[in-house]
């Protein structure tokens, strides 16, 4: 008979071990003109000196890019590069949101700042922003913030045409990052001037900033961004307003003349059926709200978003796509609905620039402490739907309590949020998705996983990946049982025993 040590010790190994077998993730087939992040570095990782250049570069982020590039996630990437691990490098990182909010919390600490900084709610309540901080962190071209200006635009923009100086850089061995134009980069010029202009109206209500110091003016002067759009739909101009959501593009890069597909994958907790337990891993999602405007006055597009450069503002949206990155409108805005979300962008604009001001030394300029470009259009999404359909929201609502910004703190804090981990609801994790037809899905093996994740979870029979506590709490109640009932059965071995 069997020891009760080694019958809870195999009890536990089978709980443990459960029902998992290797997944090796396919390379095939992938769209024209593309190649995976690992096929790239398979030929590449050979040469000195070149891993370090390409993860530096790919920790600067930029638009779209991944936001939870810690240290200790820089420093899984070079050993999933360095070790050729070449699977692991294609469906990195593959964390839980629980796992990754520990590494991103401790950036703060490894910068030299306050390990805590990150859960402060008032390092300097009520604070208004320096015009350096707003010069550093809002866009405004060369309009000024301590006089009055007016901006008419009833002529074409004098500002420079689009450029991919300081956007395309090229590594080196054939490699490039940052991508070229795309349909809108024509209207650069229109596009940045009312980008600027959306900023600097915002601006308009900043504490500090003489108010209201700053006018557009067709015929006549507006002060506020939503003053403006509704001043072009009457003016005769079609403004489209779009919830719009991408795959997140990993680094911008680019092999000798291909795409490189490189997305930044989360943990869902969702257990793919028939996989033998196999989590299904999703890629990030980029979210942002685009202006589409077009009249007799002004053709331009323009987009709304806070990025990991630390800007919550309006922005041009005039490079290219990877076609891996998908693009689908969630939802259309237009008349008083598009002007009642262009009020509300401009609100999170200036809260944003008041907690800059009261925490300026947040890690990665306040994102993912301040949340990630999702919570911003997920707050105005429930505002204008009652619902929030994205995933994964980060903003640490303690965070956002300046009594200037009463609206927008309550919008933060009505979205749900994943810094605790709480398993995520899956109509956020296929919300977020950047098509509603997972055939038109190119990076490989996600169709095929989404499919049967989302048949599973319309049929009611979808199941969740046990978290480390659960399990090692079920092992322990398994351990407690066995030994008990090994103890009762030697109890009741003993009591016959005494029959003879």
């Amino acid at each position: 008979m069997r020891s009760p040590r080694k019958l809870a010790f195999l009890c536990a190994l089978l709980m443990t071990s459960g029902c998992h077998r290797t997944y090796v993730p396919p390379e095939t087939p992938m769209p024209a003109n593309t190649v995976l992040l690992s096929q790239m570095m398979r030929e590449l990782s050979a040469q000195p000196g070149f891993t370090d250049t390409l993860v530096d570069r790919i920790e600067k982020g930029g638009k779209k890019g991944p936001a939870l590039l810690t240290p200790m996630l820089i420093d899984e990437l070079r050993k999933r590069i360095l070790g050729q691990d070449w699977h692991g490098l294609d469906r990195f990182p593959g964390l839980t949101m629980r796992e990754i909010n520990p590494t991103v919390r401790v950036i703060g600490h490894e910068a030299g700042k306050s390990a805590a900084a990150e859960n402060l709610s008032a390092v300097h309540p009520g604070a208004s922003p320096s015009a350096a901080q707003i010069g550093q962190l809002l866009d405004v071209g060369d309009y000024r913030l301590d006089r009055q200006e007016t901006e008419w635009i009833q002529g074409p923009s004098t500002l420079p045409a689009f450029t991919t100086t300081g956007i395309v850089s090229d590594l080196g061995s054939g490699v490039t990052r940052g991508d070229g134009p795309n349909q809108f980069a024509s209207e650069h010029a229109e596009s940045q001037r009312l980008a600027n202009a959306l900023n600097r109206l915002s601006a308009n209500s900043l504490s500090g900033v003489t108010p209201m110091n700053f006018m557009v003016s067709t015929e006549y002067g507006f002060f506020t961004p939503e003053d403006l759009i509704d001043a072009l739909i009457l003016y005769g101009h079609t403004v489209t307003v779009t919830d719009t959501r991408y795959f997140a593009n990993f680094a911008h890069l680019h092999y000798k003349g291909q795409d490189v597909m490189a997305p930044f994958w989360v943990n869902s907790q969702i257990i793919i059926p028939n996989s033998g337990g196999r989590p299904l891993l999703v890629p990030v999602a980029h979210a942002e709200y685009e202006w589409h405007i077009r009249g007799p006055l002004i053709n331009a597009d323009v987009s709304y978003y806070f990025g990991i450069d630390g800007k919550s503002e309006w922005r041009t949206m005039d490079t290219l796509d990877q076609p891996w990155v998908l693009k689908r409108d969630a939802h259309t805005y237009t008349g008083d609905q598009a002007v009642e979300v262009t009020r509300l962008a401009g609100l999170l604009t200036v809260a944003y620039m008041h907690l800059h001001a009261a925490h300026p030394t947040l890690p990665f300029g306040g994102y993912y402490a301040l949340g990630v470009c999702q919570d911003g259009v997920s707050a105005i999404e429930k505002h204008m739907t009652g619902k929030v359909t994205l995933f994964p929201n980060t903003a640490d609502d303690e965070l956002f309590n300046d009594p200037r910004d009463a609206e927008v703190n309550a919008l933060i804090a009505a979205i749900p949020n994943d810094r605790d981990g709480k398993l995520p609801d899956p109509a956020r994790i296929f919300g977020s998705l950047p098509t509603d037809d997972f055939s038109a899905i190119t990076i490989p093996g996600l169709a095929a996983d989404l499919t049967s994740v989302h048949t599973a979870w319309t049929a009611g029979t979808l199941t969740r990946t046990r978290s480390r506590l659960r399990t090692m709490l079920l092992i322990g109640a398994l351990i407690g049982i066995t030994i008990l009932g090994i103890s009762l059965t030697r109890h009741h071995n003993l009591k016959d025993a005494d029959h003879f």
